[in-house]
């Protein structure tokens, strides 16, 4: 419970911090407006659509009088547009990342260094990193399209596919939604999509708690495109939560290096310790009188060879 109000919170701290730079949240806008104008078009050809296609999907029930014909196709429409939105919410970030991703990455980037570190980008071309977003894209979008499939089967359950299974696909498209959303934090470090995933599963709650009110959210009307850069930014800042990494210690000016090791000793970067004192620096040779000069200093000098 306490990891689902986190991911909760991360989500009103993204929003938070657009809403404490407006520059940075206008700037977030525009691939979101830009993807926006495309899923409306696709959403309405499938609302205009939508009958013509229960009725090529269900030719069995030709024959059935009413209200039986009408009310299986009906239910057909009803679970067909509801996956389509199911669908959208969660490709609706896929390519919004992908068509902003300069944006978001700048974005990100923005977070970590007002959170007091950003560890730094791979060093790769623009070109590669979107050719990284789009495959890590569909291998998420392809696990869950694999569960969407299931619960939109177990839909027409009697009782169960009206009240649970619409429960569970909420957050079923939070979680994905959350690996989407942490995908440029995450490609920031180099973690590869298999161990993100790994990484959200450990704490479930904490990405459902995350992605499932952004999922409702993006489902009113324009909403998305508002809320998608605080979106980022939070998903940002759990990452830095999630990995567990702040800034690196910096070195100590009395010698101290970052691992804390004193200057000079093992696992520091100075001299090795020796039997001397640290204030004398390296060993010396041993130092013998000088020999008295005149006859005597025959006598006094040890003989060649000693």
């Amino acid at each position: 419970m306490r990891d689902l109000v986190a991911g909760m919170r991360y989500l009103g701290k993204g929003q938070r911090w657009v809403a404490q730079h407006g520059r940075w949240w206008g700037f977030g806008l525009i691939p979101a407006l830009i993807a926006l104008v495309l899923y409306a078009a696709v959403l309405t050809v499938l609302a205009l659509w939508s009958g013509d296609i229960a009725a090529w999907a269900t030719p069995f029930a030709d024959g059935w009088g009413s209200p039986w014909q009408g009310l299986l196709r009906g239910v057909f429409v009803g679970l067909l547009f509801a996956g389509g939105l199911m669908l959208s919410v969660l490709t609706f970030t896929a390519v919004t990342l992908l068509i902003g991703d300069p944006f978001y990455e700048s974005l990100s980037e923005k977070v970590e260094e007002s959170e007091g570190y950003c560890p730094p980008s791979p060093d790769r071309p623009v070109w590669q990193e979107i050719w990284i977003a789009l495959r890590d894209s569909v291998h998420v979008l392809l696990r869950a399209a694999g569960f969407g499939i299931l619960l939109f089967v177990l839909g027409f359950v009697p009782f169960l596919g009206q009240t649970v299974i619409p429960a569970i696909g909420f957050c079923v498209s939070g979680f994905f939604l959350a690996v989407e959303l942490t995908s440029v934090a995450m490609q920031r470090r180099d973690v590869p999509v298999r161990e993100r995933l790994r990484l959200l599963r450990g704490r479930k709650a904490l990405a459902i708690g995350f992605g499932t009110p952004v999922v409702l959210l993006f489902l009113i009307p324009f909403v998305a495109v508002v809320l998608m850069p605080g979106a980022v930014a939070g998903a940002t800042l759990l990452v830095r939560d999630l990995v567990d990494e702040g800034e690196p210690p910096a070195p100590d000016p009395a010698g101290q290096d970052r691992a804390g090791a004193p200057y000079a000793q093992p696992g520091g970067f100075g001299p090795a310790p020796g039997p001397f004192p640290a204030s004398q620096g390296q060993p010396q040779a041993p130092q013998y009188p000088h020999p008295p000069s005149g006859p005597e200093s025959s006598a006094a000098r040890p003989p060649a060879g000693w």
